[in-house]
């Protein structure tokens, strides 16, 4: 029986059949073995072949796993060297972002950017709580916007406290498979409350001494929205290690640097201090932003992005 995965809790998976009844499931030990530098072998939003265990009545087994379209995969926060899916087979991805009360870094957006820019998963950032902002936050949102934009990223402003442009969100979900991330705190559960009130995540305070959120989503889960609007909401990530991007491939998923391939003086150039880099040039000209150029940077220093 063919069915996709809509929960793991990391040894039991919620699968939902061709049928439309779910099941819940295990791995065969051959899956784990298969995938031996990814910490789990199923995610959620992937397609697999289920059997009935006949040795524990109303529950399956995953057999075997669809090829996949895409995937977000990030560094495990528990295993050196290994891989943790957050979720496959996506149209695209959400990730929720705070100014304050937590605020979210250009680093970490420019980390997730090149996540889901290495499967040319489009996605759209969502700037959320604008009902705590003052005036010298709509000029800094406005400048990120500008910035985020003119590289092709769908920006939405938003408050899911105060429900301020939600329809803009659900618009930008529709008829699609959708996955939503974000750090911890920055309202991530209070919105898909909104999207889907039968879902009923748990929201809780930030935490006021290290003005970060606290977590709130235990496990991945994929929601019905619509019969073909599909969301995925993960736990609150608090730093996103890249895995398997190559150092000197790294600017090709900057799409203001891919499209200066080929400009620099150096086919091999790493953009760092070599003489006429393109892309440097660019960054003293106002072309790309400052911003950009330093998560760039720091992701090159990154052992992560060393093979």
């Amino acid at each position: 029986m063919k069915g996709r995965v809509y929960k793991s809790t990391g040894s039991w998976y919620k699968i939902k059949l061709e049928n439309g009844e779910f099941i819940d499931c295990r791995t065969r030990g051959k899956l784990k073995l298969s995938a031996s530098k990814i910490t789990n072998p199923v995610t959620v939003g992937d397609f697999v072949e289920v059997v009935h265990d006949a040795q524990h009545e109303g529950t399956g087994i995953i057999e075997s796993i669809y090829p996949r379209q895409n995937y977000v995969l990030r560094k495990s926060v528990h295993k050196s060297g290994h891989g943790h899916m957050i979720a496959a087979n996506i149209d695209q991805a959400l990730l929720v972002v705070t100014l304050k009360n937590p605020r979210t870094s250009t680093g970490f957006i420019d980390r997730f950017l090149v996540s889901t820019e290495a499967f040319r998963i489009p996605t759209v950032l969502v700037f959320n709580k604008l009902d705590l902002f003052d005036d010298e936050d709509f000029i800094a949102l406005e400048e990120l916007i500008e910035i985020y934009e003119s590289i092709g990223v769908t920006c939405l402003d938003i408050s899911a406290k105060q429900e301020i442009n939600i329809d803009k969100v659900v618009e930008v979900l529709e008829s699609r498979t959708t996955l939503i991330s974000g750090h911890s705190g920055t309202g991530k559960s209070t919105l898909v409350n909104l999207l889907a009130p039968h879902v009923e995540q748990t929201v809780k305070e930030i935490s006021k001494f290290a003005d970060k959120g606290v977590h709130t989503t235990t496990f991945a889960e994929m929601f019905e929205l619509e019969p073909n609007t599909l969301i995925i909401d993960t736990p609150g990530i608090k730093e996103l290690g890249l895995m398997d991007i190559d150092e000197n491939e790294l600017s090709d998923y900057f799409p203001e640097m891919r499209a200066l391939l080929g400009k620099c003086k150096f086919h091999n150039c790493k953009h760092l201090h070599e003489p006429k880099c393109a892309v440097r040039e660019a960054v003293e000209n106002g072309d790309i932003s400052v911003s950009r150029y330093y998560s760039y940077l720091s992701m090159l220093e990154d052992s992560d992005t060393h093979r």
